[in-house]
């Protein structure tokens, strides 16, 4: 059963000041997305992997950020892209 190795690494990084209402990236460019996720090392929110642009993935590669959660209200869940597991 695989774990995450990475949950003891990271810190509690909020979100920005200025919370968005929306994809921080798809905002930027006028594009749409379905649900949000939010960056548990440094608080970067992104679309999901449903939405066109999946911008979570896109952030991982650049920053190698390991883990994601759902910002959707009621959601808890975790990701974390290098392990590929539940967090």
């Amino acid at each position: 059963m695989a774990v995450c190795t990475h949950l003891e690494t990271l810190g509690t990084a909020d979100p920005p000041a200025l919370t968005p209402q929306g994809c921080q990236d798809c905002l930027a460019t006028g594009s749409q997305w379905v649900h949000l996720r939010r960056c548990l090392s440094c608080g970067h929110i992104g679309c999901c992997d449903s939405s066109p642009n999946k911008h979570p993935s896109v952030h991982f590669q650049q920053t190698r950020d390991p883990v994601i959660t759902s910002y959707e209200p009621g959601e808890s869940w975790r990701w974390c892209f290098v392990d590929e597991v539940g967090a």
